[in-house]
């Protein structure tokens, strides 16, 4: 046998190491070209509204998944979400994509953490054949399975062409608590907020959010023949309000139309309350909190499941008791089980345990609803199906995964993201914080400036080119930030005794007011059970939270601020026309394209084309609409204006209106001065949304000001701005209260709690209360180390 001495020549198939994109125009890039290395980690930077996501995301990633969606079968399509090729020249090289974003996940009330993560599932199987008594199956231990218990006649073949028939009985045993369905929680209605009893139903009588005689449900309520719609309601007949109000779904026909009437509190149980009652729209969730009482079913006591799936144990705990520990201490309970016949079940539930504690959700339990995770914890859990995964040559695409994370927490969430390219895949990441900036092979800066000053690249190469190259980002990525050498003094307190919320161990704490005030500690370690517990939004306090910005492609910055109002009807009282002719959702629409701007043609299971209305040439407006003008302007070329050209608009001269000129005076004080008015709230980047709900919630009165990490999406030069705006709302006499991880904001702070010293059960204390300075002299927690390490001194 010879063996071969000359290196063989590179196989031809390990040439193709790079994904090529030129003249990608996604939303704001400029005919962007750039060639990004496989089987390496590359961090997108630049400031907020750069690019970095139409790139990513719009352009790499949607590519990605379109090719492969077009694999499938045109049956298979059809049912599939249709996606777009990008506006892009050539794309080369892609692999399979696989997006880890901050999307919230699923708000139904059902989704749990167990549930999304198939920890529920592999817990059931468990029991079923481990548990003691057993009462069957796994569907006999989920609260998503009733119980059900069905007689009947079957028949029986006896052979011969004989047959039998017999009585027979079946019967499938879930897990679901009978009594609030597997919801945890029973309801109770208050019928005055329902409907006025003095009134009859033509009269208008029923107050529910979207119910008006003059749609569908007039029809239903005059055409089903239960009631008379014209006698009071006060005045029905018991059979007659029992009707109205708790029918189930029954067929009727209506002028010849087949239509389902339903009782009124079956359809609010169907249409509301089956929804996490925090991702309805404001006026609808104003009514549920209005309407509706929530108390923990007194049959399970919030477990969601029945009697027969609590009695079941396995080392004397059932599967409620061990959805409620804290993952931390689950993983210890698994890992004691010692059953040669589950072994391989045992090792994959203990895997998926070990992963959440890796990724720093240790502290969260299974039995947590999916909706209340913030986009950081959300985004963590999605991470941890994958870290396991045998897949290589991949291309992992993750939006900001450091947010929600102490710095303490960041150098985990690093090794993850290398652990991943270490196996061979492609890693992509959009990120703002210079740590895990520092872990990239591959850097590419998008900018120079946001919106339509960026959407070029600035900068490709090493983080230590990127730190020589003299970009935005290269500048700011070695910022320290000074520590104040005077903090304001407070005007007053807010006491906060024995707080228990989740897992506060009894908390005793006074918060300084008419100063800012940064609350921190690691991930878990109940910041927000402290903040949002004791210090509830109401009357004098506004409370900005996390919780994404919702709208259309209809929707944009003038409609979600108010904004449109005045200007529409400064149009109006200029012109001596009704101001609903101002709006491209009312009156004024082009009829062609109904204010969209763009007609939308489905071509089935291929992707959908938009081109633009020749009619209104993509306005939105009827013709005769922009015939009228304030101040030489037509309302569609007002609403073409940036927030800075708008400022000066309507700050002086025939358009002077000072209701809009506050509202654009607030888009510019939070770093928004670029945006264009009628530009779709869906093309905005996550740290331009979070800055127009912050400009948004800036309107609201109050004096106190409670914010839930208000630099998510931020770059390391728009911190600085929002510092700027945080201060003049101080000193404007108000009180500012952060929930916080970034050093910057911590040492611009006058006053600190520090909560820890862990997450879980080994949070919920303060391990300090001072000034930043006194937390970096005593470095007694292990936010005052990152602190210390991160300050100038």
């Amino acid at each position: 046998m010879s063996t071969a001495t000359q290196p063989s020549a590179p196989h031809l198939a390990d040439s193709h190491d790079l994904i090529r994109v030129q003249g990608a125009r996604v939303n704001n890039l400029k005919d962007v070209s750039v060639e990004i290395p496989k089987r390496r980690l590359t961090v997108f930077t630049g400031v907020s509204g750069s690019g970095k996501s139409s790139l990513v995301f719009g352009t790499i990633a949607a590519e990605s998944q379109r090719m492969i969606n077009e694999t499938y079968s045109a049956f298979v399509q059809g049912f599939m979400p249709t996606l777009a090729r990008p506006e892009v020249d050539l794309l080369d090289g892609l692999t399979t994509a696989i997006i880890v974003d901050q999307e919230r996940m699923g708000a139904n009330s059902r989704s749990t953490v167990g549930t999304a993560t198939d920890a529920n599932a592999m817990l059931r199987i468990l029991f079923s054949r481990l548990g003691q008594p057993h009462i069957g199956s796994p569907n006999a231990y989920s609260f998503n399975v009733p119980s059900v218990k069905a007689t009947g006649a079957i028949t029986v073949e006896r052979g011969a062409g004989r047959t039998k028939t017999e009585k027979a009985t079946f019967t499938r045993l879930g897990g679901m608590c009978p009594r609030c369905e597997g919801m945890g929680a029973v309801t109770d209605i208050d019928l005055s907020a329902l409907y006025d009893d003095s009134k009859s139903l033509n009269e208008g009588a029923i107050t529910i959010p979207g119910y008006s005689m003059e749609g569908w449900y007039g029809r239903i309520f005059r055409g089903c023949g239960y009631f008379d719609p014209d006698k009071p309601i006060s005045k029905y007949t018991k059979r007659e309000l029992q009707d109205l109000l708790h029918r189930e779904p029954t067929k009727i026909k209506v002028e010849g139309i087949n239509l389902t009437y339903v009782g009124l509190i079956p359809q609010i149980q169907k249409s509301f309350l089956s929804k996490d009652v925090d991702a309805l729209q404001p006026h609808i969730r104003a009514f549920v909190d209005r309407a509706v009482t929530f108390t923990t079913c007194p049959e399970c006591d919030g477990t969601r499941l029945s009697k027969e799936a609590r009695s079941s144990k396995i080392n004397g705990r059932n599967i409620a008791d061990v959805c409620a520990m804290q993952i931390s201490d689950l993983a210890a309970w698994v890992r004691d089980i010692e059953e040669p016949s589950v072994t391989p079940l045992l090792a994959g539930l203990q895997h998926l345990l070990d992963s959440f504690e890796d990724i720093g959700l240790g502290y969260l339990s299974l039995d947590r609803p999916s909706g209340t995770l913030s986009g950081g914890e959300a985004q963590r859990t999605k991470m941890i199906r994958h870290l396991g995964s045998s897949l290589t040559d991949v291309t992992y695409v993750f939006d900001e995964p450091t947010i929600g994370l102490h710095p303490h927490d960041i150098a985990r969430m690093n090794e993850l993201l290398l652990q991943l390219r270490d196996k061979g895949n492609t890693v992509l990441v959009v990120e703002h914080k210079p740590e895990a900036i520092a872990i990239a092979d591959h850097v590419v800066d998008l900018g120079p400036g946001a919106g339509t000053e960026g959407g070029a690249v600035c900068y490709e190469g090493t983080v230590e080119g990127l730190r020589a190259s003299g970009t935005i980002t290269g500048r700011h990525l070695d910022d320290r930030a000074a520590l104040k050498e005077t903090v304001r003094t407070p005007t007053g307190k807010l006491e906060i005794r024995g707080a228990t919320a989740n897992n506060l161990h009894d908390v005793d704490v006074d918060v300084p007011l008419g100063v800012l005030v940064v609350v921190t500690g690691v991930a878990g370690s109940g910041k927000s059970s402290l903040v949002h517990g004791s210090i509830p939004g109401g009357a004098g306090v506004v409370s900005i939270d996390q919780g994404g910005i919702r709208g259309s492609r209809r929707s944009n910055p003038a409609t979600y601020t108010g904004l449109l109002d005045p200007i529409r009807k400064a149009f109006a009282k200029a012109n001596g026309v009704k101001p609903a002719l101002f709006s491209a959702n009312s009156e004024g629409a082009c009829p062609s394209c109904n204010g969209a701007g763009v007609i939308y043609t489905d071509l089935g299971m291929m992707a959908g084309v938009a081109a633009p209305c020749e009619d209104c040439e993509g306005k939105r407006f009827q013709a005769s609409v922009l015939e009228y003008r304030l101040g030489g302007r037509d309302i569609s070329e007002v609403l073409a204006m940036s927030v800075t050209e708008a400022e000066k608009f309507f700050g002086t001269g025939e358009a002077r209106t000072p209701a809009a000129h506050a509202i654009l005076d607030r888009l510019a004080d939070v770093g928004l001065g670029y945006l264009s008015l009628g530009q779709p709230l869906t093309t905005l980047s996550g740290g331009e949304r979070q800055r127009l709900k912050l400009a948004t919630h800036m309107a609201e009165k109050g004096g106190v000001y409670v914010l839930d990490e208000p630099t998510t999406g931020l770059h390391l030069a728009d911190v600085e701005q929002l510092l700027g705006l945080l201060d003049r709302l101080v000193d404007a006499g108000k009180s500012v209260i952060v929930i916080e991880h970034h050093q910057a904001v911590m040492a611009h702070a006058d006053w600190i709690i520090d909560l820890g010293p862990g997450a879980g059960h080994d949070g919920g204390r303060i391990v300090f209360e001072g000034t930043p300075a006194d937390l970096v002299a005593a470095r007694s927690t292990l936010t005052g180390e990152h602190l210390a390490a991160y300050v100038r001194t």
